[in-house]
């Protein structure tokens, strides 16, 4: 099931637009917290957003913004701010589509049947793990704070998914080892930690420190 997004701040038209694309079998999720687009984003991890322009706090510009540093998943602006400037507007700050207010809700579907189809057609997906403000991009290989982003090498963007997948655990160092290396008989343990402290190294360029704790004797945990 594709899930939508919907970000309008006149209830009416949410729940208007969450029970029509209901109907047609997608799981809608209307945002009601306009200071928190993006962690109800990160949260429900969507497939497609509907975007209106004008909100309250900041604009849909911003917050499309926001969602293009860490996701490719298709926007598409809703507005009755239809006039060229702002349709550019909206497709230079990364949305993909533009439908004018009124619209038909006919026409609505059929964009987002569309952009679906495009998008998705050979299964790719983007998926991102967030924890306090952290995000892990899996298809990119990137971690994002405060809205930096680092680079991360193959066995530090390893390390890190394992860790945030497993979120207020404790995970084993031999479990961490199996998972980059399939066979840590063939691995000195001093390794692991080379790579835990370079990992550490690269989170406090972006002003995260501690973010990973060790637990002497067993493992590592972010909390």
């Amino acid at each position: 099931m594709y899930k939508v997004l919907v970000v309008e701040d006149d209830l009416v038209i949410a729940r208007t637009l969450t029970a029509h694309l209901g109907k047609w079998g997608y799981e809608v999720v209307g945002v009601t917290d306009f200071k928190e687009v993006l962690s109800v984003f990160t949260q429900f991890q969507p497939h497609l957003v509907l975007m209106d322009i004008s909100l309250p706090f900041y604009n849909g510009y911003h917050w499309c913004t926001q969602i293009r540093n860490i996701s490719k998943v298709p926007v598409i602006f809703l507005s009755s701010m239809s006039d060229n400037m702002n349709i550019i507007m909206a497709i230079n700050m990364g949305g993909d589509d533009f439908i004018a207010k009124p619209y038909d809700l006919t026409v609505v579907t059929a964009k987002v049947q569309a952009m679906l189809r495009r998008t998705y057609s050979f299964g790719e997906q983007t998926n991102i793990i967030e924890h306090n403000g952290g995000i892990l991009n899996l298809n990119e290989n990137t971690f994002i704070f405060n809205n930096e982003k680092v680079e991360l090498t193959k066995n530090e963007f390893k390390i890190l998914q394992h860790l945030m997948e497993n979120v207020g655990k404790v995970v084993p160092r031999d479990s961490i080892i199996e998972k980059l290396w399939e066979n840590e008989s063939f691995i000195d343990d001093n390794t692991l930690t080379v790579n835990i402290t370079r990992l550490r190294k690269r989170l406090e360029e972006v002003g995260i420190s501690d973010y990973i704790s060790t637990k002497k004797g067993i493992g590592y945990i972010i909390s």
